[in-house]
């Protein structure tokens, strides 16, 4: 089993830093945990899709911020951008096996946390209780 520390010791070896302010990492972790990155990663991990469809997964996201965040994750090549010469054109949209092993790893997040919502409203039941 890996330790905290192995871990820790093990990311000293890497070239990039995301702690740093000036390292490009931190912008590619920015699209990833953003607010609609992360959902459509997940998203596509279940497979290829559309933008229309895409756009119905992620409940709630508008046209403009899911053009910008696909923008964002396929110049981090997370996200393959495949468009068919239709009428009308046809775009499909889906993971690069960079943007897959990411997706994986949000996936078993988004699991652990969706099981641990009981445990996270009686938490935030708790604290507003002792702070009303």
């Amino acid at each position: 089993m890996t330790t905290t520390q192995e871990l820790a010791e093990g990311l000293d070896d890497l070239p990039y830093d995301v702690f740093a302010k000036a390292c490009p990492s931190r912008g590619t972790l920015e699209h990833v945990t953003g607010r609609w990155g992360g959902l459509i990663l997940c998203a596509l991990y279940e497979g290829s899709l559309r933008f229309n469809e895409l756009r119905r997964r992620v409940d709630g996201v508008s046209e403009k911020m899911l053009s910008q965040t696909l923008h964002a994750l396929e110049r981090d090549g997370l996200v393959h951008r495949e468009a068919q010469p239709t009428n009308p054109p046809r775009v499909d949209y889906e993971l690069t096996p960079l943007g897959h092993g990411v997706a994986e790893r949000l996936h078993a997040l988004i699991h652990f946390v969706e099981g641990s919502m009981d445990e996270v409203l009686a938490a935030r039941e708790r604290y507003d209780s002792a702070k009303a």
